[in-house]
Protein backbone atom coordinates (compact mmCIF):
# COMPACT_ATOMS: atom_id res chain seq x y z
CA UNK A 1 0.00 0.00 0.00
CA UNK A 2 1.46 3.32 -1.04
CA UNK A 3 2.40 5.76 1.81
CA UNK A 4 0.61 9.05 2.61
CA UNK A 5 1.58 12.31 2.06
CA UNK A 6 1.16 13.14 5.59
CA UNK A 7 3.53 9.86 6.74
CA UNK A 8 5.84 11.13 4.24
CA UNK A 9 5.89 14.77 5.64
CA UNK A 10 5.98 12.70 9.43
CA UNK A 11 8.78 10.68 8.29
CA UNK A 12 11.28 13.57 6.78
CA UNK A 13 10.53 15.79 9.74
CA UNK A 14 12.18 12.87 11.79
CA UNK A 15 14.54 12.65 9.90
CA UNK A 16 15.16 16.34 10.36
CA UNK A 17 15.03 17.24 6.52
CA UNK A 18 12.98 20.35 7.48
CA UNK A 19 15.46 21.42 9.70
CA UNK A 20 17.71 23.52 7.66
CA UNK A 21 14.77 25.48 5.86
CA UNK A 22 15.18 29.57 5.36
CA UNK A 23 13.43 31.23 7.82
CA UNK A 24 12.83 28.55 10.21
CA UNK A 25 11.24 30.04 13.28
CA UNK A 26 10.20 33.28 11.94
CA UNK A 27 6.62 34.42 11.51
CA UNK A 28 5.28 34.75 7.38
CA UNK A 29 4.89 37.75 6.40
CA UNK A 30 1.34 37.91 4.73
CA UNK A 31 1.33 41.97 4.47
CA UNK A 32 1.51 42.10 0.80
CA UNK A 33 -0.87 38.92 0.40
CA UNK A 34 -3.65 41.03 2.78
CA UNK A 35 -2.44 44.55 0.96
CA UNK A 36 -3.74 43.12 -2.03
CA UNK A 37 -7.49 43.34 -3.05
CA UNK A 38 -9.32 39.92 -2.42
CA UNK A 39 -10.26 40.43 -6.17
CA UNK A 40 -7.52 40.66 -7.31
CA UNK A 41 -6.21 37.61 -4.96
CA UNK A 42 -9.04 35.61 -6.16
CA UNK A 43 -7.95 36.24 -9.86
CA UNK A 44 -4.41 35.49 -9.51
CA UNK A 45 -5.11 32.21 -7.44
CA UNK A 46 -7.79 31.64 -10.23
CA UNK A 47 -4.69 31.73 -13.21
CA UNK A 48 -2.23 29.96 -10.81
CA UNK A 49 -4.49 26.59 -10.56
CA UNK A 50 -4.81 27.34 -14.23
CA UNK A 51 -1.55 27.45 -14.80
CA UNK A 52 -1.91 30.80 -16.41
CA UNK A 53 1.09 33.11 -15.18
CA UNK A 54 -0.03 36.96 -15.98
CA UNK A 55 1.51 38.93 -18.90
CA UNK A 56 4.42 40.17 -16.75
CA UNK A 57 5.83 37.01 -15.33
CA UNK A 58 5.62 35.64 -19.64
CA UNK A 59 7.73 38.84 -20.23
CA UNK A 60 10.15 38.26 -17.05
CA UNK A 61 10.17 34.40 -18.10
CA UNK A 62 11.32 34.39 -21.45
CA UNK A 63 13.81 37.74 -20.55
CA UNK A 64 15.36 35.61 -18.15
CA UNK A 65 15.51 32.62 -20.68
CA UNK A 66 17.05 35.10 -23.28
CA UNK A 67 19.91 35.83 -20.32
CA UNK A 68 20.40 32.59 -19.74
CA UNK A 69 21.24 31.80 -23.52
CA UNK A 70 23.21 34.92 -23.51
CA UNK A 71 25.52 33.56 -20.48
CA UNK A 72 25.82 30.15 -22.00
CA UNK A 73 26.79 31.99 -25.88
CA UNK A 74 30.35 31.96 -28.14
CA UNK A 75 29.27 32.94 -31.18
CA UNK A 76 29.73 36.50 -31.59
CA UNK A 77 26.54 37.01 -33.63
CA UNK A 78 24.38 35.07 -31.86
CA UNK A 79 25.41 36.98 -28.71
CA UNK A 80 24.43 40.13 -30.74
CA UNK A 81 21.34 38.88 -31.70
CA UNK A 82 20.32 37.83 -27.83
CA UNK A 83 20.94 41.09 -26.92
CA UNK A 84 18.71 42.99 -29.34
CA UNK A 85 16.45 40.76 -28.39
CA UNK A 86 16.70 41.06 -24.81
CA UNK A 87 16.56 45.05 -25.12
CA UNK A 88 13.58 44.56 -27.54
CA UNK A 89 11.70 42.17 -24.68
CA UNK A 90 12.52 44.47 -22.02
CA UNK A 91 11.26 47.65 -23.95
CA UNK A 92 7.93 45.98 -24.38
CA UNK A 93 7.69 45.04 -20.98
CA UNK A 94 8.93 48.21 -19.67
CA UNK A 95 6.19 50.10 -21.95
CA UNK A 96 3.34 47.56 -20.85
CA UNK A 97 4.29 48.40 -17.13
CA UNK A 98 4.08 51.86 -17.91
CA UNK A 99 0.79 51.68 -19.90
CA UNK A 100 -0.77 49.94 -16.85
CA UNK A 101 0.09 52.60 -14.27
CA UNK A 102 -1.12 55.16 -16.36
CA UNK A 103 -4.54 53.55 -16.26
Amino acid sequence: MPKTVDLIIQEAMEHGEFDNLPGKGKPIDLTAYFDTPEAMRIAYALLKSADILPEEAEFLKDIARLKTDLDSCTDDGKRRKLQKAIEHEQMKFNLMVERRKSR
